[in-house]
């Protein structure tokens, strides 16, 4: 995405068709496209401002509300079931929404189940009769 045009350009390009000059004498003294003019003119009217709009994607995401919960979900559970709260969002902004939080929506190397008390009495007794 380009550069917008310098505030100094905006005001003088404003003036000069305030002078009495139509838009497309603007456009081709200044050498910028009659398009710039009007959109110039109407700022210039709807707002009394110049100041170009802030380029890129919003800040802030649909998940920005959730956090919390998201963060106290992820914690205690390890996973993030959006779908039973009605929230519908792509999987991508899930995970950059996690990774700006600073948490992983990795899954652990070993098994949830190995942590059970019985599994793992049964895995040390199966590792020492194999050994």
């Amino acid at each position: 995405m380009g550069k917008p045009h310098p505030i100094e350009l905006r005001a003088r390009v404003v003036a000069f068709v305030g002078e009495g000059n139509s838009n497309c004498e603007a456009a081709r003294h200044f050498q910028v496209s009659p398009r710039f003019v009007n959109s110039m003119m109407i700022l210039h009217r709807s707002s009394g401002s110049l100041a170009a709009a802030r380029q890129g994607h919003p800040l802030g995401s649909k998940l920005s509300r959730y956090s919390q919960w998201i963060t106290d979900r992820v914690s205690a559970h390890g996973e993030v079931p959006l779908d039973e709260r009605g929230i519908e969002v792509h999987r991508a902004t899930v995970g950059r929404f996690l990774h700006w939080l600073g948490l992983s929506n990795k899954k652990s190397l070993r098994a949830s189940e190995q942590r059970r008390p019985e599994i793992a009495k049964a895995r040390d007794l199966w590792i020492r009769v194999s050994d």
